[in-house]
């Protein structure tokens, strides 16, 4: 039978903490390579005279954009204490559950 305790579930609340960092982090810094370069091939390709302001030059970095935000949400967001009490709620629930079965058993 194995026992959990307080330190590894908190040791693996960090793990995942960190992973979903890691991964956020991940997306910015490609968020705003791949715009750069949309930026530099939209300025040198411009027609004389033209406004680099419009939608169309835009276009990538505002939806993508606002994926990236949504992905900061679900980084930065578990560190509330109501998603995080909700979150260690589960875990303790799960694991009296597969105690209960393996006592069972």
């Amino acid at each position: 039978m194995e026992s959990y305790d307080e330190n590894d579930i908190r040791y693996e609340q960090a793990k995942r903490q960190v992973e979903r960092l890691g991964g956020f982090y991940g997306h910015l810094f490609t968020y705003i390579g791949i715009n750069a370069l949309i930026v530099l091939y939209n300025y040198n390709h411009l027609e004389p005279g033209e406004s680099y302001f419009q939608f169309k030059n835009f276009f990538t970095a505002t939806f993508w954009g606002i994926g990236l935000v949504a992905h900061a949400i679900v980084a930065f967001l578990p560190n509330i204490s109501i998603i995080r009490n909700w979150e260690e709620k589960q875990i303790r629930r799960l694991m009296e559950k597969k105690e209960r079965k393996s006592r069972e058993s």
